[in-house]
Order: structure tokens, then C-alpha cells, then sequence
């Protein structure tokens, strides 16, 4: 480690309170890249970004998409590995705006029961606060030291919550400058726990799809045609029955083809980790695991692929009754994948399944909504074996190598269109209500999140 470490720690305990003004004024940008209205505050968000890197030193630029713009900013002074950090600046919208208890534009400090304080504000920790422990980590190695100690490449992007449907254009047509880099960094993922940090090694795939019946050519009277006409909720409801079987597995053929056991190692390790099943039950107000039997909820949630309905309609729902067959009922479905499952063929087997089920006077049309492999890191490269010393010494913890139940589909970008892998490192808590109302960020999230990244980039360089 360099002999300046204990200073650049010095420095970033030193300036945190300038460091938490800081995501105050970025937590004031309205970057809500769903909605067009936004689009001049998402704009304004990548211009903030780019000018402040750019006082550090970074050769910064706002890039325009098809979307929303690209920030890239460079410093590639030091000798050494090159790293390439990603992270979004943009933000969820805030309905229903009447639940929150501060306004979600003005990062709020709360004091909190145990001691610490929470960041409270749209964007606090996904991802504007995960973003900043980079930068201020970088800001302060160039106050102490006035360098980085290895070539560092940012790039952030700005429609991550809106599909980033720029992202695969993006990264094609700027492979060369930005796949020059050694590692992939994402801050964008959870700590275990409040004391314990982790990497993600292991991130899950998905595939979306939307599925249509329609019977009737119009919505009939149910007195008069009842028991004689195809009701396509039935149908509807019967299909969605059948893609489970009653151990919880999932029942389309071939589902399981390719899917592998936790390698041993791994295996052992999370058995290792603290992790109370009821409690994470509890915590979504439930008590028994619906998943594969005999797999635990660790394993459920991280390391097997799933089948989820998220969403259906059909018929009359508003108030009152409406004695209606209606012509035809919609659901929503997402799978998600696990290490060596192949998005497609997951999706013709779902429509398979379906096409088989279809009973006469019914037809079934399928819209596709995205769809990404998983990304799997190996547990002893080199990187990651650096990066999980540093996290320890910070926390005073093993970091935990975990699987991840959700999708990062930048993580599987960086694979196969720049050929880098990606360690995913976050700060986060399972608590922080992202995407919801009352949003935030432990202080202590943030600030050793800073610690965290100086202590990183000093192994990495080593």
C-alpha cells in the first residue's frame, strides 16, 4: 500500500461535509429520465457532472444518444492498470409524491435511533450517492497526492432507469476508448449488511415478456353468452398456473437445462455469512419461502432462476361491476437467469409452453420486453481478490462474494461488447427504499463508501 494512504483517508474524513454538500446539489437535479418533461434536468445533471470531474482534472465531456447524454471523463496520468467506473445519474420519478416525508429534491439529514444519520432524497442511494463515493474518493487523492494512483476512465450514464436503450449503441461505437480499460467498477449493488461489505460475483440474467389472449372478437354479455364463449382470463389464469410445479420448481420443459450448482467453494462461503431467513421473510411480511423446496431463501434469491408474474389484467376493473367476457386478458412475466442460460431460449421455451396450453378459440400474442444474459465473475481473479482485502481492512469484515437476485444489464454490456469484467461493489442497504418514496443514504454508507474506494484504488495500483 502507498505510504499516503493513512493521508487520503485523513483527507476524505477531514472534507465530508463538503463531500455530503455535494450530493446535496446533484440530489437537487431533477434527472428523471423516464419522462420527457425531465429531459432539460437529466441534460443539466450530465453538465454538473462533467463540469465538476472536469475541475478535478478529467479530460470531461458530455456525450450525446439517441437518449439521454453520456458523461466521460479521463485521467490516465499514472502508470499502471486502467480501470473504467460506471454508475447512473439518473433517477426514478417520485409518485406518489404525498407519501414522502421531505421533499425528495432536497437531500435531507435524519438522525436515526441507532446514531447514524440517513440521507433522505430521490437518487441518495440509487445511484447518485453510490456515484459520488467514486469521485470523492478521487477527489481526495488529488488533494492529498495531487494524482490518481492508477489510469481511471468515469463514465456515467443517463437513462439506466429508462431502459438504457442508448447503452449497447454507446458502448459499439466508443469500444475502443472506453474497452482500453483492465476492470470494469460498478457501484450499484448492496452491502450484506450494515457492517459487512460485499462484491457481486454473480448477477442474474432476465427476460421479460408480455402475453396476450385474445378469444372473442369483441367483449361479450356474460347472460348471454356465458359457459358457450372462451373466457381468456381463464385461459389466461390456467397458462400462468401451469408455469409452476408444486414443489415450487418451475414446470416449462427444458428450464432447467442449463442451469449449474454453486460451486463448492462458493457454497461454503455464503453458508458462512450471517443471514436469517425468517427475518427476510418478515421483513416483506411473510413466513414461508414459495420457492424450490429444498433450496434455501439465500439460494432462491441469488444463485436459481425464477418465474414471476408481475403484472395482469383483463375484463372490467373499475368501480362498481360490469357483468362482461371481456376479448381479452394480459399479463406481464419475467424470468430471471442464472450462470448459462441462454435468454432466447428461454423465451421460445415460455412460448412454447403457452402455444401447447392454447385451447380452441384462442390465440396468443407475445411482446418482448429486453431480455440479458447473466454475468459471472470469477472469485479468484486477481482484481477481485484486491479489492476484497481492501474492503475487509475498511470494515473490519471478510467481504462477502455474493450472488445478486437482480439485473445489471451495463455489467453483461461491459462483457460482450468491451470484453471486461465487472466487480460490483456497492454501499447501499437492503433498507433504502429505492424506487420508493422516502428514498436514502446512510451517512456511514457514504462515508466509508469514500474510505472504501481510496483503499480500493490503493490495492489495485499496488
Amino acid at each position: 500500500m502507498p505510504a499516503n494512504l493513512d493521508a487520503v483517508l485523513a483527507h476524505v474524513d477531514a472534507h465530508l461535509d463538503q463531500s455530503v454538500e455535494r450530493l446535496k446539489a446533484l440530489v437537487a437535479i431533477k434527472s428523471i429520465s423516464t419522462d420527457p418533461a425531465f429531459a432539460g434536468e437529466v441534460k443539466r445533471a450530465a453538465e454538473w457532472l462533467a463540469a465538476d470531474i472536469g475541475a478535478l482534472g478529467f479530460d470531461a465531456s458530455v456525450r450525446p444518444t439517441p437518449g439521454h447524454p453520456m458523461v466521460v471523463g479521463k485521467d490516465h496520468a499514472a502508470a499502471g492498470p486502467h480501470v473504467l467506473f460506471y454508475a447512473h445519474y439518473d433517477v426514478q420519478p417520485v409518485d406518489p409524491l404525498n407519501l414522502w416525508t421531505t421533499d425528495p429534491f432536497t437531500a435531507t439529514l435524519v438522525k436515526t435511533a441507532d446514531g447514524d444519520t440517513q440521507i433522505v432524497g430521490r437518487g441518495t442511494s440509487d445511484d447518485k450517492g453510490q456515484l459520488l463515493t467514486f469521485v470523492e474518493a478521487c477527489r481526495a487523492y488529488k488533494a492529498v497526492t495531487g494524482a490518481l494512483p492508477l489510469k481511471v476512465t468515469l463514465f456515467f450514464e443517463g437513462e439506466e432507469e429508462s431502459g438504457g436503450k442508448s447503452m449497447a449503441g454507446f458502448l459499439t461505437a466508443n469500444q475502443a476508448e472506453l474497452g482500453a480499460a483492465d476492470i470494469a467498477l460498478v457501484c450499484d449493488t448492496d452491502l450484506w449488511n450494515a457492517t459487512t461489505p460485499a462484491i457481486v460475483t454473480m448477477l442474474r440474467g432476465i427476460v421479460a415478456e408480455e402475453l396476450e389472449i385474445t378469444c372473442a372478437s369483441h367483449d361479450l354479455h356474460s347472460g348471454m353468452y356465458g359457459n358457450a364463449a372462451r373466457n381468456p382470463i381463464q385461459v389466461l389464469s390456467e397458462i400462468i398456473a401451469s408455469l409452476r410445479n408444486p414443489d415450487g420448481s418451475v414446470a416449462i420443459d427444458g428450464f432447467y437445462d442449463d442451469v449449474a450448482e454453486l460451486p463448492a467453494d462458493i457454497a461454503a462461503l455464503w453458508q458462512r455469512l450471517p443471514y436469517d431467513e425468517a427475518a427476510f421473510m418478515a421483513g416483506a411480511g411473510l413466513t414461508t419461502p414459495a420457492g424450490e423446496q429444498g433450496r434455501s431463501v439465500l439460494e432462491q434469491t441469488r444463485s436459481r432462476p425464477t418465474c414471476e408474474i408481475n403484472g395482469i389484467t383483463g375484463g372490467y376493473t373499475g368501480d362498481g361491476f360490469k357483468t362482461v367476457i371481456p376479448a381479452k386478458a394480459s399479463a406481464k412475466i419475467s424470468f430471471r437467469l442464472v450462470s448459462g442460460m441462454d435468454p432466447k431460449k428461454i423465451s421460445d421455451a415460455f412460448r412454447a409452453h403457452v402455444l401447447a396450453r392454447l385451447p380452441a378459440d384462442a390465440k396468443a400474442n407475445f411482446k418482448p420486453h429486453g431480455g440479458s444474459a447473466a454475468v459471472t465473475v470469477p472469485a479468484d481473479g486477481a482484481f477481485l481478490r484486491k479489492a476484497a482485502t481492501a474492503l475487509g481492512e475498511e470494515w473490519g469484515n471478510e467481504a462477502a462474494l455474493i450472488g445478486s437476485g437482480g439485473s445489471i444489464p451495463v455489467a453483461g454490456d461491459f462483457k460482450h461488447l468491451l470484453g471486461l469484467d465487472t466487480l460490483l461493489i456497492g454501499f447501499a442497504r437492503d433498507d433504502d427504499r429505492i424506487h420508493s418514496p422516502n428514498e436514502k443514504y446512510n451517512l456511514s454508507s457514504f462515508h466509508k463508501g469514500i474510505r472504501s474506494w481510496v483503499r480500493i484504488l490503493a490495492a489495485l495500483a499496488d
